[in-house]
């Protein structure tokens, strides 16, 4: 099972005046390394993908080699 938590919440608890900065650092460092973490596991599972089930998602062959080859610390 996971827990995400979402852009929202992470502002709020870095807003808070009583996070040590040390805490918002660590905080800020593990939204980077897991939202890198989730982009190189989308493009795993898009490289791997079918014809047709690319199809139903609305991308074509080229779309989707484009997007699978970018290294996970790109958007």
């Amino acid at each position: 099972m996971s827990y995400t938590i979402q852009p929202m919440q992470i502002a709020v608890l870095t807003s808070q005046s009583h996070v040590p900065v040390m805490a918002g650092l660590a905080l800020r460092f593990a939204v980077i390394v897991t939202t890198w973490d989730l982009r190189r596991r989308t493009r795993r599972h898009l490289r791997a993908l079918p014809p047709y089930l690319l199809t139903d998602i609305g991308l074509d062959h080229p779309a989707a080699v484009a997007e699978a080859s970018k290294p996970f610390w790109r958007a």
